[in-house]
Protein backbone atom coordinates (compact mmCIF):
# COMPACT_ATOMS: atom_id res chain seq x y z
CA UNK A 1 0.00 0.00 0.00
CA UNK A 2 1.12 3.55 -0.77
CA UNK A 3 -1.55 5.43 1.17
CA UNK A 4 0.76 8.33 2.01
CA UNK A 5 2.44 9.00 -1.33
CA UNK A 6 3.56 12.66 -1.48
CA UNK A 7 2.22 13.33 2.01
CA UNK A 8 4.12 14.71 4.99
CA UNK A 9 3.76 13.41 8.55
CA UNK A 10 5.07 15.23 11.61
CA UNK A 11 5.58 12.72 14.42
CA UNK A 12 6.55 13.53 17.99
CA UNK A 13 8.33 10.89 20.03
CA UNK A 14 9.94 9.55 16.86
CA UNK A 15 13.19 8.46 18.51
CA UNK A 16 11.81 5.16 19.85
CA UNK A 17 8.83 2.96 20.57
CA UNK A 18 5.50 3.77 18.96
CA UNK A 19 6.90 6.95 17.38
CA UNK A 20 9.69 5.06 15.65
CA UNK A 21 7.37 2.27 14.53
CA UNK A 22 4.94 4.84 13.12
CA UNK A 23 7.68 6.68 11.24
CA UNK A 24 8.82 3.43 9.64
CA UNK A 25 5.24 2.37 8.81
CA UNK A 26 4.16 5.66 7.24
CA UNK A 27 7.43 6.00 5.34
CA UNK A 28 6.99 2.47 3.97
CA UNK A 29 3.69 3.69 2.52
CA UNK A 30 5.22 6.73 0.86
CA UNK A 31 5.14 9.46 3.53
CA UNK A 32 7.91 11.96 4.08
CA UNK A 33 8.57 12.08 7.80
CA UNK A 34 9.58 14.92 10.07
CA UNK A 35 10.48 13.37 13.42
CA UNK A 36 10.65 15.28 16.69
CA UNK A 37 12.17 14.20 20.00
CA UNK A 38 14.68 15.27 22.63
CA UNK A 39 16.76 12.15 21.88
CA UNK A 40 18.98 13.12 18.95
CA UNK A 41 20.72 9.74 18.73
CA UNK A 42 17.38 7.97 18.69
CA UNK A 43 16.13 10.21 15.91
CA UNK A 44 19.19 9.39 13.82
CA UNK A 45 18.59 5.68 14.35
CA UNK A 46 14.96 6.02 13.30
CA UNK A 47 15.98 7.99 10.22
CA UNK A 48 18.40 5.22 9.32
CA UNK A 49 15.64 2.62 9.64
CA UNK A 50 13.40 4.74 7.42
CA UNK A 51 16.18 5.13 4.84
CA UNK A 52 16.67 1.34 4.76
CA UNK A 53 13.10 1.12 3.45
CA UNK A 54 13.76 3.73 0.79
CA UNK A 55 11.97 6.47 2.71
CA UNK A 56 12.95 9.97 3.74
CA UNK A 57 12.98 11.31 7.27
CA UNK A 58 14.22 14.66 8.47
CA UNK A 59 14.22 15.49 12.16
CA UNK A 60 14.65 18.14 14.81
CA UNK A 61 15.42 18.14 18.53
CA UNK A 62 12.77 20.13 20.37
CA UNK A 63 11.58 20.25 23.97
CA UNK A 64 7.84 19.82 23.64
CA UNK A 65 7.35 20.60 27.31
CA UNK A 66 7.53 24.22 26.16
CA UNK A 67 4.93 25.86 23.92
CA UNK A 68 7.68 27.45 21.83
CA UNK A 69 9.21 24.04 21.22
CA UNK A 70 5.90 22.79 19.85
CA UNK A 71 5.43 25.76 17.51
CA UNK A 72 9.07 25.67 16.44
CA UNK A 73 8.83 21.98 15.53
CA UNK A 74 5.84 22.61 13.28
CA UNK A 75 7.63 25.57 11.70
CA UNK A 76 10.68 23.38 11.06
CA UNK A 77 8.57 20.70 9.41
CA UNK A 78 6.95 23.29 7.15
CA UNK A 79 10.32 24.85 6.30
CA UNK A 80 11.60 21.41 5.31
CA UNK A 81 8.67 20.01 3.32
CA UNK A 82 6.41 23.05 2.72
CA UNK A 83 3.28 21.10 3.59
CA UNK A 84 1.78 19.03 6.38
CA UNK A 85 -0.79 16.26 6.04
CA UNK A 86 -0.56 14.27 9.28
CA UNK A 87 0.27 15.23 12.86
CA UNK A 88 1.00 12.28 15.12
CA UNK A 89 1.14 13.34 18.77
CA UNK A 90 2.98 10.30 20.08
CA UNK A 91 5.54 11.57 22.62
CA UNK A 92 4.67 10.59 26.17
CA UNK A 93 5.91 10.03 29.69
CA UNK A 94 4.68 7.49 32.25
CA UNK A 95 5.48 7.22 35.94
CA UNK A 96 4.09 5.32 38.91
CA UNK A 97 3.73 6.99 42.33
CA UNK A 98 2.04 6.52 45.63
CA UNK A 99 -0.20 9.54 45.21
CA UNK A 100 0.63 11.06 48.58
CA UNK A 101 4.33 10.95 47.69
CA UNK A 102 4.09 12.22 44.11
CA UNK A 103 6.59 15.08 43.54
CA UNK A 104 5.20 18.32 42.16
CA UNK A 105 7.80 18.35 39.39
CA UNK A 106 6.68 14.91 38.14
CA UNK A 107 3.07 16.13 37.94
CA UNK A 108 4.01 19.22 35.94
CA UNK A 109 6.38 17.33 33.62
CA UNK A 110 3.73 14.74 32.73
CA UNK A 111 1.12 17.42 32.18
CA UNK A 112 3.51 19.30 29.90
CA UNK A 113 4.59 16.33 27.76
CA UNK A 114 1.45 14.19 27.73
CA UNK A 115 -1.23 16.87 27.45
CA UNK A 116 -0.01 20.43 26.88
CA UNK A 117 2.29 19.34 24.05
CA UNK A 118 -0.64 17.66 22.31
CA UNK A 119 -2.63 20.88 22.57
CA UNK A 120 0.14 23.20 21.39
CA UNK A 121 1.37 20.90 18.60
CA UNK A 122 -2.21 20.75 17.35
CA UNK A 123 -2.69 24.49 17.68
CA UNK A 124 0.42 25.12 15.59
CA UNK A 125 -0.35 22.46 13.00
CA UNK A 126 -4.07 22.98 12.38
CA UNK A 127 -3.75 25.97 10.00
CA UNK A 128 -1.53 23.84 7.74
CA UNK A 129 -3.68 20.73 8.11
CA UNK A 130 -6.77 22.68 7.09
CA UNK A 131 -5.05 23.66 3.85
CA UNK A 132 -4.05 20.07 3.07
CA UNK A 133 -7.31 18.55 4.38
CA UNK A 134 -5.13 16.54 6.72
CA UNK A 135 -5.62 14.99 10.12
CA UNK A 136 -4.35 14.54 13.67
CA UNK A 137 -3.84 11.24 15.44
CA UNK A 138 -3.19 11.48 19.17
CA UNK A 139 -1.85 8.70 21.36
CA UNK A 140 -4.01 8.48 24.47
CA UNK A 141 -4.08 5.33 26.63
CA UNK A 142 -6.38 2.84 28.28
CA UNK A 143 -5.39 4.90 31.36
CA UNK A 144 -7.49 7.70 29.88
CA UNK A 145 -10.55 5.43 29.82
CA UNK A 146 -10.35 3.54 33.13
CA UNK A 147 -8.94 4.41 36.53
CA UNK A 148 -5.56 2.92 37.39
CA UNK A 149 -3.95 2.82 40.81
CA UNK A 150 -0.60 4.57 41.31
CA UNK A 151 -0.86 6.48 38.00
CA UNK A 152 -3.04 9.44 38.97
CA UNK A 153 -1.03 11.98 36.98
CA UNK A 154 -0.74 9.71 33.95
CA UNK A 155 -4.47 8.94 33.99
CA UNK A 156 -5.28 12.63 34.28
CA UNK A 157 -3.12 13.50 31.28
CA UNK A 158 -4.40 10.68 29.09
CA UNK A 159 -8.00 11.39 30.05
CA UNK A 160 -7.25 14.93 28.97
CA UNK A 161 -5.99 13.69 25.60
CA UNK A 162 -9.21 11.73 25.12
CA UNK A 163 -11.37 14.78 25.77
CA UNK A 164 -9.07 17.10 23.84
CA UNK A 165 -9.47 14.79 20.84
CA UNK A 166 -13.25 14.77 21.12
CA UNK A 167 -13.48 18.51 21.68
CA UNK A 168 -11.29 19.31 18.67
CA UNK A 169 -13.35 16.90 16.58
CA UNK A 170 -16.50 18.82 17.45
CA UNK A 171 -14.94 22.24 16.92
CA UNK A 172 -13.72 21.29 13.43
CA UNK A 173 -16.59 19.00 12.43
CA UNK A 174 -17.61 21.37 9.59
CA UNK A 175 -14.10 21.39 8.09
CA UNK A 176 -12.13 18.69 6.24
CA UNK A 177 -9.82 18.25 9.27
CA UNK A 178 -10.12 14.92 11.09
CA UNK A 179 -9.00 14.35 14.68
CA UNK A 180 -8.76 10.88 16.23
CA UNK A 181 -6.80 9.00 18.88
CA UNK A 182 -5.60 5.54 19.71
CA UNK A 183 -5.75 4.28 23.30
CA UNK A 184 -3.17 1.53 23.79
CA UNK A 185 -2.81 -0.68 26.80
CA UNK A 186 0.60 -2.05 27.67
CA UNK A 187 3.09 -1.79 24.80
CA UNK A 188 6.59 -3.27 24.70
CA UNK A 189 8.51 0.00 24.37
CA UNK A 190 11.58 1.52 26.05
CA UNK A 191 9.17 3.82 27.93
CA UNK A 192 7.57 0.88 29.72
CA UNK A 193 10.85 -0.94 30.21
CA UNK A 194 12.19 2.01 32.23
CA UNK A 195 9.20 2.36 34.57
CA UNK A 196 10.05 2.13 38.27
CA UNK A 197 7.43 0.94 40.75
CA UNK A 198 7.02 2.06 44.39
CA UNK A 199 8.14 -0.62 46.82
CA UNK A 200 4.92 -0.30 48.84
CA UNK A 201 2.71 -0.80 45.79
CA UNK A 202 -0.11 -3.37 46.08
CA UNK A 203 0.20 -5.45 42.90
CA UNK A 204 -3.37 -6.72 43.33
CA UNK A 205 -4.56 -3.21 42.49
CA UNK A 206 -2.39 -3.09 39.38
CA UNK A 207 -3.08 -6.54 37.94
CA UNK A 208 -6.61 -5.86 36.55
CA UNK A 209 -5.34 -3.37 33.97
CA UNK A 210 -2.25 -5.28 32.97
CA UNK A 211 -4.46 -7.55 30.87
CA UNK A 212 -4.27 -11.27 30.24
CA UNK A 213 -2.97 -11.11 26.67
CA UNK A 214 0.46 -9.69 27.34
CA UNK A 215 1.92 -6.57 25.77
CA UNK A 216 1.20 -5.17 22.32
CA UNK A 217 4.07 -4.48 19.94
CA UNK A 218 4.77 -0.91 18.77
CA UNK A 219 4.15 -1.99 15.18
CA UNK A 220 0.58 -2.96 16.06
CA UNK A 221 -0.14 0.51 17.38
CA UNK A 222 1.59 2.05 14.36
CA UNK A 223 -0.68 0.06 12.06
CA UNK A 224 -3.74 1.55 13.74
CA UNK A 225 -2.29 5.05 13.54
CA UNK A 226 -1.60 4.51 9.85
CA UNK A 227 -5.21 3.52 9.25
CA UNK A 228 -6.62 6.54 11.10
CA UNK A 229 -4.22 8.87 9.30
CA UNK A 230 -5.06 7.45 5.87
CA UNK A 231 -7.84 8.35 3.46
CA UNK A 232 -9.37 4.95 4.16
CA UNK A 233 -10.54 6.46 7.45
CA UNK A 234 -12.05 9.53 5.80
CA UNK A 235 -15.32 9.11 7.75
CA UNK A 236 -13.64 8.44 11.11
CA UNK A 237 -13.68 11.59 13.23
CA UNK A 238 -13.54 11.97 17.00
CA UNK A 239 -12.81 8.26 17.49
CA UNK A 240 -10.85 6.85 20.44
CA UNK A 241 -9.62 3.47 19.19
CA UNK A 242 -8.78 1.10 22.06
CA UNK A 243 -5.89 -1.29 21.43
CA UNK A 244 -5.58 -2.89 24.86
CA UNK A 245 -6.36 -6.60 24.62
CA UNK A 246 -9.79 -6.02 26.15
CA UNK A 247 -8.75 -4.19 29.33
CA UNK A 248 -11.20 -1.30 28.89
CA UNK A 249 -14.02 -3.74 28.10
CA UNK A 250 -13.81 -5.36 31.51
Amino acid sequence: MRRFENKVALLSGAASGIGRATAIRLASEGAWIFGVDIDEAGLKETAGRVAEQGGRMESGVFDLAQRDGCFDSVAAAMATFERLDVLGNIAGLSQFHLFEQMPEDDWHRMMAINLSAVAFMSQAAIPHLLKSEGNIVNVASVAGLVGQAYTVAYCATKGGVVQLTRALAMEYVKTPLRVNAVAPGGVATPLNEKIRFPEEMDWKLVKPYMGSRGMAQPEEIAAAIAYLASDEARFVHGEILSIDGGVAAG
